[in-house]
């Protein structure tokens, strides 16, 4: 029996011939990232189990993004903890506040994320490089420290589900890639993928462009996913060679390869879909939905903070005021966007509508900071995750949706398409 891309690329950097799900293996690897969260976790235990160099210094990213700038003392000492270990060993890739940017957007801006590579990173969204043909996933704090100091980790192989991606996506009906991992999600649920390899490919991946791809693989964890990936092809690699330059080897799947399941997505029936407190998978489109109320619109993320989604938002407020009661706080994911941003014009579309036009964090998604929930308030957000108080009060609610439908519902004062 063949391979999936997934147990290609861990066979790869396992040595070994073939792997198959369920299968324990130790595998070398490509990149090593944590957060100024998870890093100081990793960093204790570091030190507790007696290392004393790290096995590449090239290849380990520590990003300050959560709570960065620092919104308070902890904050502070956390980042100073990342900060005096990257001196002592010399992290090449250490970013900080004016240089940093939401880590699962700017590794992949950085061309430090590349097709057929295997990367570990302790925060959940690291599934996010799948979009570039490369394994990735998250891991906890400890297994940043091993794989800071060794260079290896321990996974289980996954099995797979293969999602057939046909048809065309309708961006003249305001559709995205975020609308295809809601639809996906809402289909199969949050457990649907349950430590399991999401595969993407098919002739309408051509219809996905690298932003599109971004997003849905930073989501597969929403499905409770062990990683997404996709197949490699001409996007993929005009995204990747304006960044990369170091040498790399992409993976196909087998003409033979196993999957748990295999299920076709057509591109052309997706519409704008939004997903309601307080779970991922509780979808509706467009259409479905009534009168929804909100006080609070978040444009921005590692999901959606990309200059497409920049432009697409600044599209529909383009010559509009933001709804009276209504704020809308709009995050760049990198310095890079938020500078093209300004020369676009974008950034005096946003502030001229009545927007709030951040630095780069990820500040509000994870309730850390920069737009904090009251009880009973409502928020549409282009972010991941709507669990119960996950951006501030258990009980606020957030709903997940496109920045072209944030941006829309930021005028309406309600959920709205941007007609």
């Amino acid at each position: 029996m063949g391979m999936t891309m997934s147990q290609k690329i861990l066979a790869r950097h396992a040595e070994k011939h073939s792997v198959k799900a369920g299968q324990l293996i130790k595998a070398k690897l490509d990149l090593a990232l944590g957060n100024d969260i998870t890093s100081p976790v990793a960093i204790s235990e570091f030190e507790n189990a007696g290392f004393d160099s790290v096995f590449d210094k090239s290849k380990i990213a520590l990003i300050m993004d959560h709570f960065a700038p620092n919104k308070d003392i902890k904050a502070a000492e956390q980042c100073k903890k990342c900060r005096e270990f990257a001196r002592k060993y010399d992290i090449k890739h250490f970013y900080d506040t004016g240089d940093m940017g939401v880590e699962h957007a700017l590794l992949p801006e950085k061309g430090l994320t590349a097709p057929g590579e295997l990367i570990i990173g302790a925060d959940s969204h690291t599934c996010t490089y799948g979009a570039l043909g490369a394994f990735s996933t998250g891991v906890g704090s400890t297994d940043l420290a091993a794989g800071m100091a060794t260079g290896e980790a321990w996974f289980k192989v996954p099995g797979a589900i293969r999602f057939n991606i046909i048809g065309r996506l309708q961006t003249d009906n305001y559709v995205s890639g975020k609308d295809v991992i809601l639809h996906i999600i809402g289909k199969i649920g949050v457990d649907g993928a349950l430590y399991k390899s999401m595969e993407f490919g098919g002739e309408g991946l051509k219809s996905l462009n690298i932003d599109d791809r971004l997003c849905i693989a930073n989501m597969a964890i929403e499905a409770g996913a062990k990683n997404g990936i996709f197949e490699v092809d001409e996007v993929t690699l005009a995204y990747v060679n304006r960044r990369v330059t170091r040498k790399y080897q992409f993976v196909t799947p087998d003409s033979d390869a196993e999957y748990e399941k295999v299920i076709d997505i057509d591109l052309s029936y997706i519409k704008p879909t939004v997903s309601f407190p307080h779970l991922p998978e509780n979808t509706k489109t467009i259409d479905e939905i009534e009168n929804v109320k909100i006080d609070q619109v978040v444009i921005g993320s590692c999901t959606n903070g990309r200059l497409h989604d920049m432009r697409q938002a600044a599209q529909i407020l383009k010559g509009k005021k933001i709804h009276h009661g209504v704020r809308c706080i709009v995050i760049p994911a990198t310095q890079k966007i938020f500078l093209e941003c300004i020369e676009e014009g974008l950034a005096k579309i946003f502030i001229d509508a009545g927007c709030a036009f951040s630095t780069p964090t990820c500040g509000p998604c994870l309730g850390g900071h920069m737009g904090i929930l009251a009880a009973g308030e409502r928020a549409v957000a282009t972010t991941n995750r709507n669990f119960v108080g996950r951006m501030g009060h258990t009980e606020s609610e957030v709903y997940l949706a496109n920045p072209q439908i944030a941006a829309a519902s930021a005028i309406a004062g309600k959920i709205a398409m941007p007609e």
